[in-house]
């Protein structure tokens, strides 16, 4: 696609409007930092993120218009670096607290966090800029996130109550959320299970969780409905299979005493989580070798691109379509590389892995290495799958894994006939040496599938891609100074994956730091439970094969690996209320069709179902950290708790329920309401 077939951005590339303003740039920096740390949660308790694009939008132009001047292109200025920061946090979540739970770190270091973090997230800057024209104009790619982040910065134009909608969300999300984690009056969860002979069961469960509900509503039913048979898969399937066939002394020695739901949940975060290992790796495997061929040609018109405006074959290069200079790009790449080998060295103990000098610097420098290669290649991937799936669907769980599993087969090479890896200490430091890179190509991923879709909506907007190319670094930088904080408070208060936490705390179960933590781990301490995996990556085939007959079929459903990947891993509790979340988007959806409305009209519901949906994660997100602030303090997750023991627990029970209810209905109207 040519630049004269692109349809014309609604500020014109010969129209100049103020982007980089004072207020922009703290707004941005303000907005960035806020979501950060909401998305960490959110990531931690679930394993999963959403955009913040559309919600950072929406509070970008309530704030600016409390001043006099404002455009539409300050707004898109804000919302890149506000994404920038929420994109980050996946990076970080999905990895570093993974060094928490192998005991290679005791607290979350500030200075080492801030610097993975930052460098990483800055990689993944550098790499989207020679790729914005390959996927942007010359693959027809949809990014669907960006694009409706574009239309919702347009229509922000001509006023909305959409900044209002999130905090009304947003206050009612974090009153529940009070309620169940602050006073313990209203239950967080149900669950129970059915005796199927023997001591098998199948358990079934719920979070009572607004801000599932509302991740469901936001990935829709296609997504849903996968993330929830992976669930299913396990919960119904696998885990019951598990326990009727598993000897008496093996079974005993997995869930001793335990009967039940609680038996049911011990067998899947010891045995059946490596059927999710093997799907994701095998996920992440596909991504890379299905989409070679596209991202490979769009690099080489790229570059074809910039040589010939450098020759002067496009004349001056528009507004629009000025990227920050190819020069700096590579000059910044290779200048990137002193600080992450600095930081390598800083917190890999060589004392720790028992290697000599020479080893220790060559385990470094693969390290440095591995990082900017298999960054460029997975943030190419998270790039193009944004194009195709939107940021929120990304599979970054799914290429991390699968850069952990080569630096961790790389290293074993380099290390193993050094390293004594039957001493738990030392596979633990390997391990760690492994996740650190693993974390500067997620980090690097993360932020370059979201650089993407903000570069998409640049676009419809008629911004100039280099000043949100500055802002995304600056987005990086804001939340990368917070999220170590946020992290160590909320270990502290809740505990990660079962590390850390006050007594009565519901811990944080950070199922993607805990699954790349065992990964990496089980790699040198040669104790992965191989057949497990195998079969796991024999489902994820399937779920492939599948997803490409439904694909030459032109179905409108179709079966991503990775979204299956994750609810094999995920519990039952947390992917139910996603799925109902996305049949409330589908009926809601439904409904609206049926009522023959414009155009417009179903675009508006849509937005609002979206925003409302948004407003609730953030809310419940930001009570759930600033909670953690008097549990840390008390060192216990009952200060506040009211006696609910007797028959108020099943009043408890019953509120849990009333809310959640209330919530669907509240956003099913709210989605289907006409103004």
């Amino acid at each position: 696609m040519s630049l004269e077939e692109l349809p014309e951005p609604f500020v014109p590339a010969s129209k100049s409007l103020p982007e980089i303003t004072i207020k922009a740039l703290l707004t941005g920096v303000v907005l960035s930092a806020v979501l950060a740390g909401a998305n960490a949660y959110l990531g931690l308790k679930v394993g999963l993120t959403v955009s913040a694009s559309i919600p950072a939008a929406v509070l970008s132009m309530g704030i600016l218009r409390m001043f006099r001047k404002h455009n539409i292109l300050e707004n898109n200025i804000v919302q890149t670096a506000a994404s920038a920061g929420e994109s980050l946090a996946a990076g970080v979540i999905f990895t570093l607290p993974a060094l928490i739970m192998l005991g290679y770190w005791e607290k979350f270091e500030y200075i080492p966090t801030v610097a993975i973090a930052f460098f990483g997230g800055t990689l993944g800057v550098m790499f989207t800029i020679p790729l914005r024209r390959a996927l942007i104009i010359e693959a027809k790619l949809k990014f669907p996130e960006g694009v409706a982040t574009g239309e919702v910065l347009k229509a922000g134009q001509s006023g909305g109550g959409g900044a209002k909608l999130i905090a009304v969300a947003g206050v009612a999300g974090a009153l529940v959320k009070l309620l169940q984690t602050g006073f313990q009056t209203v239950a967080g969860a149900l669950h129970t299970a059915i005796p199927l002979g023997g001591r098998s069961v199948v358990g079934i469960a719920s979070e009572m969780s607004g801000a599932l509900l509302a991740v469901g509503y936001i990935v829709g039913l296609n997504i849903a409905i996968l993330v929830f048979a992976g669930s299913v898969l396990s919960w119904f399937f696998a885990i019951p299979i598990y326990m009727a066939v598993a000897d008496s002394a093996t079974l005993d020695a997995i869930i001793g005493n335990k009967e039940g739901f609680a038996a049911a949940q011990t067998v899947a975060s010891q045995k059946i989580r490596f059927l999710g290992v093997g799907a994701m790796a095998t996920g992440g495997l596909w991504a890379i070798v299905s989409l070679y061929q596209p991202i490979r040609d769009g690099i080489k018109s790229s570059f074809a691109a910039m040589k010939s405006a450098k020759n002067g074959g496009q004349g001056e290069i528009l507004r629009t379509e000025r990227d920050t200079p190819i020069q700096f790009v590579l000059i910044g790449t290779l200048a990137l590389a002193i600080p992450i080998f600095i930081v390598f060295f800083y917190i890999i103990d060589r004392g720790a892995l028992g290697i000599d000098t020479t080893r220790y610097v060559m385990t470094i420098v693969v390290g440095v290495l591995f990082s900017l290669v298999a960054g460029f290649l997975f943030s190419s991937v998270a790039g193009y799958m944004a194009g195709l799936v939107g940021s929120s669907n990304n599979p970054i769980s799914g290429v991390t894994i699968a850069s952990i599993l080569c630096i961790s087969l790389i290293l074993l090479g380099i290390l193993g006939a050094a390293v004594d890896f039957a001493d738990a200490d030392k596979a633990a430091a390997a391990a760690a040496t492994a996740l650190l890179v693993g974390s500067v190509v997620c980090c690097a991923s993360a932020i370059a599938g979201d650089n993407m879709q903000d570069l998409k909506a640049g676009q419809i907007v008629g911004a100039t891609p280099y000043k949100q190319q500055i802002m995304q670094i600056v987005g990086v930088a804001a939340a990368a100074i917070v999220l170590a904080p946020v992290l160590q408070l909320l270990l502290d208060a809740y505990g990660l994956g079962g590390v850390g936490g006050n007594p009565g705390s519901e811990p944080l179960a950070a199922p993607q730091a805990e699954l790349m933590a065992t990964v990496a781990f089980g790699v040198f301490n040669m104790d992965l439970p191989w057949n497990l995996i195998g079969i796991g990556a024999g489902i994820a085939v399937c779920v492939i094969v599948l997803d490409q007959l439904l694909k030459a079929r032109e179905s409108s459903f179709r079966t991503p690996v990775l979204a299956v990947a994750v609810g094999i891993y995920l519990p039952i509790a947390s992917t139910a209320p996603i799925f109902i979340g996305g049949v409330l988007a589908f009926v809601a959806s439904r409904a609206m069709r049926r009522r023959n409305l414009s155009e417009e009209d179903t675009i508006k519901a849509n937005r609002r179902g979206l925003l409302f949906a948004s407003g609730i994660i953030t809310g419940e997100a930001l009570i759930g950290i600033a909670l953690a602030i008097p549990f840390a303090i008390y060192e216990d997750a009952n200060v506040w708790a009211m006696d609910m023991t007797g028959g108020l627990a099943v009043a408890a029970k019953l509120l849990g329920a009333a809310t959640f209810s209330f919530f669907a209905m509240w956003m099913y109207r709210v989605a289907t309401r006409t103004e």
